[in-house]
């Protein structure tokens, strides 16, 4: 055996090892995970009956180090349906490698979870967009320059080459489009490109961003959709606009104006997701 597979072999251990011990805790399987990205936790709020782990409890966890990522695990129910939500996110950018990363996710399938729900703030590009959109992802580009699937392969975990001609799951675009339509939410659906960061993108990134086909741009994400595809997950990813980018804009952003920005969306994107997973058998 080589030492790529054993040390495959030791992440799949680490990740049983978490396993079981969030099972002493979390004893029904969820319909949802759920993944909060900068400035999102207010969702947690949202759960009923909550059951939270301190990330630094469990074994083999990450842990965050971001404003806007509070590093706890929340069990409990939204509009009914059981949920699993992961209130801050692991980036590369942090010094995480891929597996890390997407640790989660792995973890969140590995409990019996089939549905995903995932979120972040980016920038736009598209010149259609205004600070404070929402996003529903359609599609993606990666320009991380990284992969959570490089390296060897065990196939009962997901197969060697992973088909995503539909990373997005269509039938739940569609029903977070109508919920939005019936709700009167202006959404858009679009592109998202995902750099490695942690810098915010120069006007001539932007630029080139909106000439590939990417309407907006972030440091997270596409690896977590990655790897629940490899697990043959449905995935549904929402974007906050927090800023404006172009080769003709260069007005300075910040972390606190982007969390600001979340904040100020944070009621439409509850009341999509909430929706969403209420009507989940309309789409099973």
């Amino acid at each position: 055996m080589s030492d790529q597979l054993r040390e495959l072999e030791k992440y799949y251990e680490h990740i049983d090892e978490t396993v079981d011990y969030i099972r002493k805790t979390v004893r029904e399987i969820p319909e949802f995970g759920i993944v909060l990205g900068s400035g999102l936790g207010k969702l947690a709020c949202e759960i009923n009956n909550p059951i939270t782990i301190s990330y630094d409890k469990i074994p083999n966890f990450p842990q965050t180090t971001i404003e806007g990522h509070s590093g706890k695990l929340i069990f409990g129910e939204i509009e009914g349906k059981k949920v699993l939500t992961l209130s801050g996110r692991f980036h590369y950018y942090e010094g995480h490698n891929m597996s890390k990363v997407v640790y989660p996710i792995r973890i969140f399938r590995k409990l019996g979870i089939k549905k995903l729900i995932l979120s972040n703030a980016s920038g736009g590009v598209n010149p259609n967009f205004k600070v404070g959109d929402i996003m529903l992802i359609r599609d993606h580009i990666n320009m991380m320059m990284q992969n959570p699937l490089i390296g060897p392969n065990i196939d009962k975990h997901g197969p060697r080459f992973v088909d995503m001609h539909e990373p997005y799951d269509l039938e739940m675009l569609e029903k977070a489009e109508e919920i939005a339509r019936e709700q009167n939410i202006i959404i858009h659906k679009g592109v998202y490109v995902a750099l490695q960061g942690p810098t915010f993108e120069t006007p001539a990134e932007y630029g080139m961003i909106r000439y590939i086909g990417g309407d907006a741009v972030g440091m997270s994400t596409v690896p977590e959709v990655i790897a629940a595809k490899h697990m043959d997950m449905r995935v549904l990813a929402l974007s906050i606009i927090t800023d404006l980018g172009g080769p003709d804009i260069s007005s300075a952003v910040s972390h606190k104006e982007v969390l600001e920005a979340v904040d100020k969306a944070m009621p439409q994107v509850i009341l999509i997701v909430k929706e969403l997973i209420k009507l989940t058998d309309d789409y099973n």
